[in-house]
């Protein structure tokens, strides 16, 4: 059985052309969230999803290069991006995470896909509510409900962000591994904005040269003990992200996987 995380990514963005392509220390954001989704634990393989555009190709290129299986696709479309990059793998569960995360936990994020085996349900997320730092997010669902979604869903939204038909469709189980909380959700860990950039790179110089193999509990202490470096973004905080009311009929305790000192 094949379980994939397919990682979407492109070079186009409104507030922050490139930015998957931008270094942080000595590498580009793209490959610090695909190298961190390679050591997720039970992963079998890392894909990443880009744009079939030659506006692309240096995303595509520089993916490649690094190991990792590139699909191209329809930019706009993105769940039919993911469904044709599921099949080209040949997944049987899909893990899906965004290039705009370099932070991605493995721990974290092999602890969802933990539970969606064990709850045995159809799809397990980790921000159903947003407890985690923003930037931790991922989704685990089967590859077949991957092409049920890809054969149905019918509007710019949910073609765009590949799970909001799974995440409303009232006949399937969701369950959520529910973050720590505790004001750590207001963390912004996500790279969206020049205000992003500058966040993640003040935070690797301060950390060291270890901090793309940092966990997630490990850079959240350091920036309780360093507020001056989430200043640097906190104007950019998605306040809808915070006040979304989604939430999974099955929640887990509170992960252990991000205790801070």
């Amino acid at each position: 059985m094949t379980i994939a995380v397919i990682v979407q990514a492109r070079h186009g963005s409104s507030r922050l052309p490139g930015k998957v392509l931008e270094p942080i220390g000595e590498r580009p954001a793209l490959l610090w969230c695909l190298d961190r989704c390679r050591q997720i634990p039970g992963i079998d393989v890392v894909a990443c999803a880009v744009p079939s555009g030659k506006a692309d190709d240096e995303v595509a290129d520089t993916a490649a290069e690094a190991g990792y299986f590139v699909t191209r696709g329809n930019e706009a479309d993105v769940l039919s991006r993911y469904a044709k990059t599921a099949r080209e793998v040949g997944a049987k569960t899909v893990m899906r995470v965004t290039s705009d995360c370099p932070l991605i936990d493995p721990k974290i994020s092999g602890q969802v896909l933990d539970l969606y085996f064990s709850a045995g349900v159809d799809y397990v997320a980790n921000n159903m509510p947003p407890k985690f730092p923003h930037g931790l997010d991922c989704e685990v669902f089967s590859a077949e409900l991957l092409y049920a979604a890809s054969d149905t869903a019918n509007t710019a939204v949910e073609r765009e962000h590949v799970t909001p038909w799974m995440r409303t469709h009232p006949a399937l189980c969701k369950a959520n591994l529910r973050g720590p909380g505790a004001g750590l959700e207001n963390f912004r860990w996500t790279l969206d904005e020049a205000g992003d950039l500058a966040f993640f790179r003040a935070l690797a110089e301060a950390f060291g040269p270890n901090t793309h193999l940092a966990s997630a509990s490990e850079l959240a202490s350091f920036c309780l003990r360093r507020p001056d470096l989430t200043r640097i973004n906190q104007t950019h905080i998605d306040q809808n992200r915070l006040e979304n009311t989604d939430e999974a009929s099955l929640q887990t305790a509170p992960s252990r996987l991000l205790d801070v000192a």
